[in-house]
């Protein structure tokens, strides 16, 4: 006789339901990142534009504007039915965290700045990336506690 050991059956995914409020915060957040690239991109220019600065004015202020629009929180961490842990990302490309990552060292070539517009930059990014990081980690509590909502807010405050 011949014993087959067939995996055990995967549970099925129950179909995603929205948190209550989740709509309003995702679109108040594309919102928050729309003026914080718009603030991105109204930066002073050096006296001689550098690869800085067209970097800052461009691919950064297009990557804030496209994370803050395309946040998830269905990206957020979770267990498979095998037990492996996934980390989720918030919607957040690994390509887009990586530029975001790179504004401290650009902040500290960009001399033409003030200290005041640099530490604004700095804290746009941080938000930016927190954005996506809290919904990975939480969404319930970053849709529902009103945490996206703060931390919009401060993304706010920093590009004013």
């Amino acid at each position: 006789m011949t014993m087959l050991n067939f995996p055990a059956p995967v549970p099925a995914v129950p179909p995603y339901e929205p948190w209550e409020g989740e709509a309003a915060a995702l679109a108040e957040a594309a919102a928050a990142g729309r003026r914080a690239a718009a603030w991105v991109r109204a930066l002073p220019a050096p006296p001689s534009p550098t690869p800085g600065w067209v970097w800052l004015v461009g691919d950064l202020a297009q990557a804030i504007e496209d994370v803050m629009a395309a946040l998830d929180p269905q990206d957020c961490d979770r267990m498979t039915p095998d037990g492996r842990v996934v980390e989720g990302t918030g919607g957040m490309r690994p390509v887009t965290r990586d530029m975001l990552d790179t504004v401290p060292c650009v902040v500290a070539d960009a001399g033409w700045l003030t200290p005041d517009q640099q530490m604004r930059l700095l804290a746009v990014a941080s938000a930016v990336t927190g954005a996506a990081r809290l919904l990975a980690n939480d969404p319930g509590a970053a849709i529902g506690h009103g945490l996206l909502a703060r931390l919009c807010a401060a993304l706010g405050h920093a590009a004013a």
